[in-house]
């Protein structure tokens, strides 16, 4: 036989045996998609419950504004992102959170939330150029939704009432809050319970 035809012929064997693995290996990458689902921001279920009105907060923001909080003066849904300047994770989630005002600009409010030094904090808030967001010192508020880890968001309803909340480590996990209050659900895992 001439060599350049067996070549070929081998060739043509490796491409379908590739194409073969190729195909098995999408298929455990589907399987393995569905049993380790997306996790949403992980939910500590103590303070004001997803579904219940929050208390009522009246705060001045280091900008000057006044922010409200809860039950009663607020316009629109608001996400508030609790956090500290010592957090790296914080940080790290500072250009999602002005992606998202810039994409949600109407719709949902952003306000960062924290406590302590004063100084510390307008320091911080021009270092990062979060002079656009509303950033109110309260310990108070986070002593009311039981912030025990950071970074930690609520997501509001224009009337105060918790839509959704859980600790935030990624992106992903802070998209989630919007992805179940669109489902009406508590979390996604609540979400993932139901559907399991």
């Amino acid at each position: 036989m001439d060599p350049l035809v067996v070549s070929h012929a081998a060739l043509w064997v490796a491409v379908l045996v590739l194409g073969v693995a190729v195909l098995a290996l999408a298929r455990q990458v589907g399987v393995l998609h569905e049993r380790v689902a997306p996790m949403g921001a992980l939910v500590m279920d103590s303070g004001p419950k997803v579904g219940e009105t929050a208390p009522a907060f009246t705060l001045k923001a280091l900008g000057g504004e006044t922010v409200h909080l809860g039950a009663e003066g607020m316009r629109r849904a608001t996400l508030v992102f609790f956090m500290s300047p010592t957090c790296p994770v914080c940080r790290k989630l500072l250009p999602v959170l002005k992606t998202m005002r810039a994409s949600e600009r109407g719709r949902t409010e952003i306000v960062l939330a924290s406590d302590g030094d004063m100084t510390e904090h307008l320091a911080y808030r021009q270092k990062q150029g979060l002079e656009e967001f509303p950033y109110v010192l309260s310990t108070e508020l986070g002593m009311t939704f039981r912030i025990g880890k950071l970074p930690y968001a609520v997501l509001l309803d224009a009337h105060g009432t918790v839509r959704a909340k859980g600790l935030v480590n990624s992106r992903e996990q802070l998209e989630s809050l919007f992805t179940a209050d669109e489902l009406g659900v508590a979390s996604i895992q609540d979400y993932l319970q139901k559907a399991g």
